[in-house]
């Protein structure tokens, strides 16, 4: 599986977004830092032509948009119509009704692959209460597998929940990536990044389930390494941008720590 962090430069997937204000160039360079190619859109008009031509899609609600909206679905369709992986970041799903609304028609009405949140956003969506603040993670540290796993077996997809530890479930399976580093937070997007990651990695793998953990971890251990000498948040995030274009097979191998757990 790791060796998926070189076949992404080998395959250089188109990447389709439809994704937030605040984030996207973030978003962009990510997914251009592993070896994807990134390609944004806020058109009706293109729909079609656009999604047939990616390699998989991406679908952030994080700036809600009225006019956006439809698009969304739009996108997410054509995605099932071309058999393109697609992917969901609900953000801040539980912050408004509007949020909860759109993510509710998004999932009844597209078939996706990986929907990936805070543990917050897929606690709300496992139909818990949450704390938490605008788009905020709320993270106790306490274990939230079971919710994770029930949420995918509920969705039918892969199921990515980012946090203090990070885990993804079929349903089936459940890794946990214990990587990362406190700083991540501090800078705006990294679950965006991590969503447009994955986003990257999906058109390389064989399971969904596989593109989603290694996407997963091309942040979390990026953010750790970056983190090594303490630096000042500014350095951090160059340095953050330098670990995930030096990702290799042979870093995810020295350096992730993963537990995965066969569901009975």
């Amino acid at each position: 599986m790791f060796n998926l962090i070189d076949k992404v430069k080998e395959v250089n997937p188109l990447v389709l977004h439809y994704t937030n204000n605040v984030t996207i160039t973030d978003c962009a360079n990510a997914t251009l830092s592993i070896g994807a190619s990134p390609l944004m859109s806020f058109s009706y008009e293109e729909v079609e032509d656009i999604v047939k031509i990616s390699n998989s899609v991406v679908i952030n609600i994080g700036t809600m948009n009225s006019e956006l909206l439809d698009l969304y679905v739009l996108a997410g369709k054509a995605a099932n119509k071309y058999n393109k992986p697609v992917i969901l970041d609900p953000v801040g799903v539980f912050a408004t009704n509007a949020r909860t609304e759109i993510t509710n028609r998004l999932l009844n009405e597209v078939k996706f692959d990986v929907v990936r949140g805070n543990i917050s956003e897929i606690q709300f969506l496992g139909g818990l209460n949450v704390k938490g603040k605008g788009v905020d993670s709320f993270d106790d540290g306490a274990d939230s597998s079971e919710i994770v796993i029930e949420v995918a077996k509920k969705l039918e997809c892969v199921v990515v929940a980012s946090g203090k530890t990070d885990l993804i479930s079929d349903g089936n399976i459940l890794y946990k990536i214990q990587n990362g580093s406190a700083k991540l937070k501090y800078i705006t997007g990294t679950g965006c990044m991590s969503t447009s990651l994955i986003g990257s990695l999906l058109p390389c793998a064989d399971k969904a389930i596989e593109g989603a953990v290694i996407g997963t971890l091309a942040m979390s251990l990026s953010g750790e390494l970056a983190d090594k000498e303490n630096p000042p948040i500014g350095t951090y995030k160059t340095l953050l941008y330098d670990n995930l274009f030096s990702l290799s097979k042979d870093v995810l191998e020295k350096y992730a720590r993963i537990e995965i757990e066969q569901i009975n």
